[in-house]
């Protein structure tokens, strides 16, 4: 099936760099002054409470034991306790246990979270565990808080639940487009978002990875789903996580819901919500691709009322939470990497650049550079065996390249997954990969692509990866960003190996030394290299031209061109690529 370019949020904001910078100049003088983000805003200063000392959760602030083959001058670092999260079942399953067992804290950090079914069960537990009497703190990135989506910041409503979002965009939530037209003048900032992704209950259990809260990350998109790789994190490195949370929450660019919207646009958020999914405008057709990074249009089944507790029942969905119990933990010496918010200035006149991390932190701070993508410099350049590298948008800058290409010369195996055109959510983004594909080749990195064809999500990334039990034969789309190198250190997170990450977004990670989970990283996706990937190579029959190498066993055939994509759509990236700088995707 083709896949066709759309306008939703991510491609809208990758866009900004390609179509709308060109306009800002012109448009920015006359609209860029319409509205303004409020002035001398209240932040009340919150900090983490500490961990639990006893309930259902206590336990996993204690080390159960170690990993044996971890040993090396880094087990002077306490450790902690990690479990991988491989495929959406228990990617919501264990967010579930964590809001349903909290006694005393919720922190929630994510760069969207949506008005879909899934989430409005989650976040029903989360609500329920405030009424409980558990502090609950939510922090947002403002980009996608509009339309639909807005109707999450209503739970700011509920006693103990506090909402603030970061970098937001001024004007009203009716629409992503509108808000982005009136911020014109401030483009550079709007291109800069918190991309950080965190779930933590009572300082003592946490998770992190690549993925945002929504049906398409939790394999109940009809159109679309995202393969994703989650850690569950307990112990130390958990109070480090709850530290970066409160950096973001108390800087001066994380507004207070209340202060960006009142109660007379929420009403009228949800008033329109609930017509809208009486009507049945905003379904999406079946079949229709997926908006871009897990963004989609929440259809009326569950649009009508966020909290309506049917709404996530479909076929083969358990809702069940994960049995905390019967988690076995790999505990192993760690490091969380980690931008600090100054990243993103404060507002356009502040433009000094990242905020260097601090280097006498005891357990968890930046180990090098100043962002996480460059804190990810050194651990390539230490690599003597293997690396795999798995990032759904890949367009290295320069540095990246170079360590590469020193890898390489060090005789290190490199193999990169990533989307292929067919299965990338923002389809413009290839571009920037794509223009470095042949070099990286030619230094003898293994590229290979994700299908998008798959007949499920089985096959997309390891067995655990699927939506089993019928529940829809969406197109897969990769989103899991890990590193392993030399099967020994295991780093994790929210980041992309491209320029946006390592620039403009900020990022989180964890890096854990752990042959035991490595191995099972690798394991992961060595499955996917030989059953859901395309293999890129020169072809010496065709004078090094580009050849897509099939899955064994697939019944493919080798593609020449863009696998399972429309000429026009390479037509129309080959247009638009020499105005798409790399910076921008």
């Amino acid at each position: 099936m083709p896949l066709q370019l759309n306008s939703s949020a991510k491609a809208l904001r990758r866009g900004l760099g390609v179509a709308l910078l060109a306009g800002a100049a012109l448009l920015g003088a006359t609209v860029g002054g319409c509205t303004s983000l409020p002035e001398n805003v209240n932040r009340p200063v919150s900090q983490a409470l500490p961990p639990v000392q006893d309930g259902p959760l206590a336990p996993f602030a204690r080390d159960n034991g170690g990993d044996p083959s971890a040993a090396s001058a880094t087990t002077a670092r306490p450790r902690s306790g990690f479990m991988l999260v491989d495929g959406p079942q228990a990617a919501y399953a264990s967010r579930l246990a964590l809001a349903e067992q909290a006694q005393r804290s919720l922190d929630l950090q994510y760069y969207a979270i949506h008005a879909d079914a899934s989430t409005g069960r989650l976040m029903r537990a989360v609500q329920d565990a405030a009424k409980r009497g558990v502090r609950v703190r939510i922090l947002i990135d403002d980009f996608h808080s509009a339309g639909r989506n807005a109707l999450v910041l209503g739970l700011a409503d509920t006693p103990n639940v506090q909402i603030r979002l970061f970098n937001p965009l001024a004007g009203a939530r009716a629409s992503s487009i509108g808000r982005i037209v009136v911020s014109l003048g401030d483009v550079g900032r709007i291109q800069q978002r918190m991309h950080n992704k965190l779930f933590i209950a009572d300082n003592t259990l946490g998770i992190t990875g690549g993925r945002n809260l929504g049906d398409a990350y939790f394999g109940l998109g009809d159109a679309g789903n995202f393969v994703d790789l989650d850690v569950l994190a307990a112990g130390p490195i958990v109070q480090q996580m709850s530290k970066s949370f409160d950096q973001y929450w108390n800087d001066e660019r994380a507004y207070p819901v209340e202060s960006l919207v009142d109660r007379k646009e929420m009403d009228s958020i949800r008033d329109k919500a609930a017509e809208s999914a009486r009507s049945g405008a905003g379904s999406h057709p079946q079949g229709s691709p997926s908006p871009p990074d897990g963004e989609p249009r929440p259809d009326a089944r569950s649009a009508a009322a966020f909290g309506d507790s049917k709404a996530a029942q479909r076929p083969g969905w358990d809702e069940k939470p994960m049995d905390l119990k019967t988690v076995k933990f790999v505990w192993a010496p760690s490091l969380l990497l980690v931008d600090r918010p100054g990243k993103i200035p404060a507002d356009e006149q502040a433009k000094e650049g990242p905020s260097p991390a601090k280097p006498d932190a005891p357990h968890g701070e930046m180990p090098a550079g100043e962002t996480v993508v460059e804190g990810l410099l050194p651990l390539i350049a230490e690599a003597r065996q293997d690396l795999v590298i798995v990032s759904p948008y890949f367009v290295p800058g320069d540095q990246i390249r170079t360590a590469l290409a020193k890898a390489r010369e060090r005789g290190v195996r490199v193999r990169v997954l990533t989307n292929s055109l067919a299965s990338n959510d923002a389809p413009v983004a290839h571009v920037g990969y794509a223009r470095h594909r042949t070099d990286l080749l030619d230094m003898g990195v293994e590229l290979y692509e994700m299908r998008a064809d798959q007949a499920g999500l089985r096959q997309a990334l390891g067995t655990g990866s699927g939506v089993t039990g019928g529940m829809g034969e969406s197109k897969a789309m990769l989103h899991s960003k890990f590193i392993v190198r030399d099967g020994r250190v295991l780093v994790i997170g929210s980041m992309n190996l491209d320029l946006r990450s390592q620039k403009q977004n900020t990022e989180i990670a964890l890096l854990v030394r752990s042959p035991a989970l490595s191995t099972q990283a690798t394991s992961i996706v060595e499955k996917s290299l030989k059953e859901g990937a395309w293999k890129v190579e020169r072809d010496p029959a065709s004078r090094g031209a580009l050849v897509w190498r099939a899955p064994a066993g697939s019944g493919l055939q080798d593609a020449h061109t863009e696998p399972d994509t429309s000429a026009s759509l390479r037509a129309l990236l080959w247009l638009i690529g020499p105005l798409a700088p790399d910076s921008m995707l």
